[in-house]
Protein backbone atom coordinates (compact mmCIF):
# COMPACT_ATOMS: atom_id res chain seq x y z
CA UNK A 1 0.00 0.00 0.00
CA UNK A 2 1.25 3.55 -0.89
CA UNK A 3 2.57 5.79 1.59
CA UNK A 4 0.06 8.51 0.99
CA UNK A 5 1.11 10.87 3.45
CA UNK A 6 4.73 10.94 1.79
CA UNK A 7 3.49 11.37 -1.47
CA UNK A 8 1.54 14.30 -0.13
CA UNK A 9 4.76 15.57 1.55
CA UNK A 10 7.04 14.96 -1.44
CA UNK A 11 3.90 17.25 -4.01
CA UNK A 12 4.00 20.07 -1.08
CA UNK A 13 7.92 19.91 -1.39
CA UNK A 14 8.03 20.37 -5.46
CA UNK A 15 5.36 23.13 -5.23
CA UNK A 16 7.85 24.36 -2.32
CA UNK A 17 10.92 24.44 -4.51
CA UNK A 18 9.44 25.68 -7.98
CA UNK A 19 8.30 28.48 -5.91
CA UNK A 20 12.15 28.62 -4.36
CA UNK A 21 13.51 28.47 -7.96
CA UNK A 22 11.12 31.22 -9.53
CA UNK A 23 12.04 33.48 -6.80
CA UNK A 24 15.64 33.19 -7.97
CA UNK A 25 14.61 34.13 -11.45
CA UNK A 26 14.56 30.75 -13.41
CA UNK A 27 11.76 29.68 -15.01
CA UNK A 28 10.57 26.16 -14.51
CA UNK A 29 10.44 24.32 -17.74
CA UNK A 30 9.38 20.73 -16.84
CA UNK A 31 7.98 18.83 -14.03
CA UNK A 32 8.00 15.11 -12.83
CA UNK A 33 8.91 13.90 -16.32
CA UNK A 34 9.59 10.02 -16.63
CA UNK A 35 11.52 8.56 -19.05
CA UNK A 36 10.21 7.06 -21.82
CA UNK A 37 12.97 4.60 -22.34
CA UNK A 38 11.83 1.59 -20.56
CA UNK A 39 15.60 0.73 -19.63
CA UNK A 40 16.00 4.07 -17.57
CA UNK A 41 13.11 4.13 -15.28
CA UNK A 42 13.09 7.39 -13.12
CA UNK A 43 11.66 10.70 -12.31
CA UNK A 44 13.28 14.61 -12.83
CA UNK A 45 11.82 16.67 -10.60
CA UNK A 46 11.85 20.23 -11.29
CA UNK A 47 13.90 21.11 -14.75
CA UNK A 48 14.06 25.28 -15.00
CA UNK A 49 15.78 27.65 -17.00
CA UNK A 50 17.52 31.03 -16.24
CA UNK A 51 19.04 32.83 -19.51
CA UNK A 52 21.44 29.72 -20.64
CA UNK A 53 21.63 27.92 -17.01
CA UNK A 54 19.41 25.01 -17.57
CA UNK A 55 19.03 23.32 -13.51
CA UNK A 56 18.12 19.56 -12.97
CA UNK A 57 17.09 19.96 -9.23
CA UNK A 58 16.21 16.76 -7.48
CA UNK A 59 13.67 17.77 -4.64
CA UNK A 60 14.00 15.86 -1.28
CA UNK A 61 11.17 16.52 1.57
CA UNK A 62 11.25 14.96 4.94
CA UNK A 63 9.42 15.49 8.13
CA UNK A 64 12.52 15.81 10.38
CA UNK A 65 16.47 15.82 9.82
CA UNK A 66 17.10 12.55 10.40
CA UNK A 67 19.36 10.48 9.70
CA UNK A 68 21.60 13.07 7.80
CA UNK A 69 18.64 15.01 6.80
CA UNK A 70 16.62 15.09 2.98
CA UNK A 71 19.71 15.71 1.25
CA UNK A 72 21.33 12.39 2.23
CA UNK A 73 19.05 10.32 0.27
CA UNK A 74 20.44 11.57 -2.97
CA UNK A 75 22.99 9.24 -2.97
CA UNK A 76 25.77 8.39 -5.73
CA UNK A 77 23.27 5.70 -7.31
CA UNK A 78 20.52 8.61 -7.22
CA UNK A 79 23.10 10.86 -8.88
CA UNK A 80 24.06 8.51 -11.48
CA UNK A 81 20.56 7.72 -12.45
CA UNK A 82 19.59 11.44 -12.53
CA UNK A 83 22.55 11.95 -14.68
CA UNK A 84 21.34 9.88 -17.37
CA UNK A 85 18.07 10.88 -17.12
CA UNK A 86 19.31 14.70 -17.70
CA UNK A 87 21.10 13.30 -20.90
CA UNK A 88 17.38 11.75 -22.03
CA UNK A 89 15.03 15.06 -21.45
CA UNK A 90 17.64 17.16 -23.24
CA UNK A 91 17.57 14.44 -26.32
CA UNK A 92 14.50 14.85 -26.32
CA UNK A 93 13.74 18.15 -25.87
CA UNK A 94 16.32 19.10 -28.07
CA UNK A 95 18.08 21.84 -25.84
CA UNK A 96 21.34 23.04 -26.55
CA UNK A 97 24.05 25.65 -25.82
CA UNK A 98 23.23 25.92 -21.90
CA UNK A 99 25.37 25.41 -19.12
CA UNK A 100 23.78 22.59 -17.05
CA UNK A 101 24.31 22.08 -13.37
CA UNK A 102 22.42 19.43 -10.98
CA UNK A 103 20.81 21.04 -7.65
CA UNK A 104 19.49 19.22 -4.88
CA UNK A 105 16.49 21.44 -2.79
CA UNK A 106 16.57 19.51 0.46
CA UNK A 107 13.22 20.19 2.97
CA UNK A 108 13.77 18.89 6.36
CA UNK A 109 10.38 19.85 8.32
CA UNK A 110 10.21 23.27 6.88
CA UNK A 111 13.61 24.37 6.88
CA UNK A 112 14.72 24.54 2.72
CA UNK A 113 18.25 24.00 1.46
CA UNK A 114 19.17 24.51 -1.46
CA UNK A 115 22.35 22.91 -2.46
CA UNK A 116 23.92 24.40 -5.79
CA UNK A 117 26.04 22.26 -8.41
CA UNK A 118 25.17 19.31 -5.78
CA UNK A 119 26.90 16.71 -7.56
Amino acid sequence: MPNLASRSRGRWGEARAATHLRSLGFEVVDRNWRSPIRALPGELDLIALRGDLLVFCEVKARHSAGYGGAAHAVDGVKQTRIRALAEAWLMENRFSDVDVRFDVIAIDGVQLTHLESAF
